[in-house]
C-alpha cells in the first residue's frame, strides 16, 4: 500500500540522574564526593533513505521513543550515554510540526541526518557541588528531561518525469511499457489510484524516473475525485509528459483542463517544461482523428507527438525529448531551508508565569523552571536549598509574594506539589 502522509509521535531520552556518593577506602578517613554525572539521552533523528519511496512503514508503528542515558555511578564514572534513535524516511519528505503545521524540514538530500527530538544531557553527580565551604555536598542532579513532538510527515515523490492527464488516459500504460513497473492496468476510470515510481533505461549511461500521477479530473485542485491528495507529487518533477487520450470526447479540452488544475493547485506547475502527446495511435478511430486534433494544438502554439502506449510507438524517441529537456530544467529544490535542529520550544530562563489555581493554590509555568524542578533531587536537602536558590534567582520568589501566596498554600511546578513556607 502506497502512504504518502503519516502522524508519528517522537519523544528523546531522558538524562541519566547524577550520583551522590563520598569515596570509601581503607585508611582513607574522609574520601571527597564522587559521584558521576549520568549518561546523555538519545536523540531521534530522522534520515533520508534512497531506496524507500513511500511511508509504509509508519503505518502500523507510529510511535517512536529514545533510549534513556544510564545514572551516574562511584569513583567519578559516567553513566552510558544513549544510542540515537535513527527512522528512515524516503527523498522528498516533509516535516511539520502537527500542533502548528509548521514545516519544519524538507528532507531530499539522500543520506541527510535532521535531529527532531534533542537527548537530555545528563545530571551532575556530587562532585560538581563541592566547594571550600561544603566539602561534603549531598546533592546531585538528575537528568535533563526528554523533548517529545508529533510530527506530521508528508510525501512529495521525486522524479525526473511526471505522467499527467485525464483519467484512463494511458498514463499507467506508459509507464509499464518503458519501465519494469507493474501498475495496475484496466479500461474504466480512476484505475490508478496511488502514484506509481519507475525507471527506464535508455541506455547504459542514461536512465530517467518516471512517476505516473493519478488522473486529473476538473475541480481536483479543490479536492475532487481523487483530489490534490497527489497532486503534490507532480511538484518535485522537472519534466512532464502530458498524455492526451485519444479515445477521448475532446482531447483538446482535456489538455486545457489538466493544465488549469495544475496551474490552480501550484502556479510553478503551469511553468514546467510539458511534452504533449496524443496516445493510442494503434487503434483506426485514433489515427482518424490525429490530424484535426495536431491541427487544434498547432494553432494554440502547442506541439503534439503521436505515440501508442499498447504497442510502444515512439516512446524511445519520447524518452530521447524527455532528456533533451531535462538538460536544461532547473533541479529541484527543497521547499525551504531549515537548521538542522530547531527545537519545538526555545527556553526563556527569565520566561514563567503564575497564575492561581482555586484558594490556597498556585501554579508556575515556564520552561527553565519547570525542568529545573525535573532535575531536582527532592530527597536531599542540599538539592532542595539549591532549587530555591534558583527561584530566587528568577524572580519566582517574589512574582508568588506579589501575587499574595501564604504560608501553607500549594504551589505546582510542573509535575511537582510543594507547600509554601517562609
Amino acid at each position: 500500500m502506497f502512504i504518502d502522509q503519516a502522524i508519528v509521535y517522537l519523544r528523546s531520552g531522558k538524562g541519566g540522574d547524577g550520583f551522590v556518593h563520598f569515596h570509601r577506602e581503607k585508611y582513607v578517613a574522609r574520601g571527597g564526593p564522587d559521584g558521576g554525572d549520568g549518561g546523555r539521552g538519545g536523540d531521534v533523528i530522522l534520515q533520508v533513505e534512497p531506496r524507500m519511496n513511500t511511508l509504509s512503514s509508519f503505518r502500523r508503528k507510529t510511535k517512536f521513543i529514545a533510549r534513556d542515558g544510564a545514572k551516574g555511578g562511584i569513583n567519578n564514572m559516567t553513566g552510558k550515554s544513549a544510542d540515537d534513535l535513527v527512522i528512515l524516511v524516503p527523498p522528498g519528505t516533509l516535516i511539520y510540526n502537527d500542533a502548528t503545521a509548521e514545516l519544519l524540514a524538507d528532507l531530499v538530500e539522500p543520506g541527510f541526518r535532521f535531529r527532531v527530538c534533542k537527548g537530555g544531557r545528563g545530571g551532575r553527580g556530587n562532585q560538581h557541588f563541592a566547594s571550600p565551604r561544603n566539602q561534603a555536598p549531598r546533592m546531585a542532579e538528575k537528568g535533563e528531561p526528554a523533548q517529545e513532538f508529533t510530527i506530521r510527515l508528508e510525501l512529495k515523490l521525486i522524479a525526473d518525469v511526471g505522467l499527467v492527464g485525464v483519467p484512463n488516459a494511458g498514463k499507467s500504460s506508459l509507464l509499464a511499457a518503458v519501465t519494469n513497473a507493474r501498475p495496475k492496468i484496466a479500461e474504466y476510470p480512476f484505475t490508478t489510484l496511488e502514484p506509481n515510481l519507475g525507471v527506464a533505461e535508455l541506455d547504459l549511461d542514461t536512465q530517467l524516473i518516471l512517476a505516473d500521477i493519478p488522473g486529473l479530473i476538473e475541480g481536483a485542485h479543490q479536492g475532487v475525485g481523487l483530489g490534490d491528495a497527489f497532486l503534490r507529487h507532480v511538484q518535485r518533477t522537472r519534466v512532464l509528459i502530458h498524455i492526451l487520450d485519444g479515445l477521448a470526447e475532446d482531447p483538446v479540452a482535456d489538455y486545457s483542463q489538466t493544465n488549469n488544475e495544475l496551474a490552480l493547485f501550484d502556479p510553478a506547475l503551469g511553468e514546467k517544461s510539458q511534452i504533449v502527446v496524443f496516445n493510442k495511435m494503434d487503434l483506426p478511430e485514433v489515427q482518424d482523428r490525429w490530424k484535426d486534433v495536431k491541427a487544434q494544438l498547432n494553432a494554440r502554439g502547442v506541439e503534439v507527438y503521436p505515440i501508442s502506449a499498447m504497442a510502444r510507438t515512439n516512446l524511445r524517441d519520447l524518452l530521447w525529448q524527455a532528456v533533451e529537456l531535462l538538460r536544461t530544467a532547473p533541479e529541484p529544490q527543497p521547499t525551504t531551508q531549515v537548521p538542522v535542529y530547531r527545537p519545538a520550544v526555545t527556553p526563556d530562563p527569565t520566561d514563567f508565569s503564575i497564575r492561581r489555581e482555586n484558594e490556597g493554590s498556585w501554579r508556575v509555568e515556564g520552561d527553565a523552571i519547570e525542568r529545573a524542578a525535573a532535575m531536582t533531587f527532592w530527597e536531599y536537602e542540599g538539592s532542595v536549598r539549591r532549587f530555591q536558590r534558583l527561584m530566587e534567582r528568577l524572580g519566582v520568589e517574589a512574582a508568588l509574594r506579589k501575587a499574595g501566596v501564604q504560608p501553607g498554600d500549594t504551589v505546582f511546578i510542573g509535575e511537582y506539589e510543594l507547600e509554601w513556607q517562609e
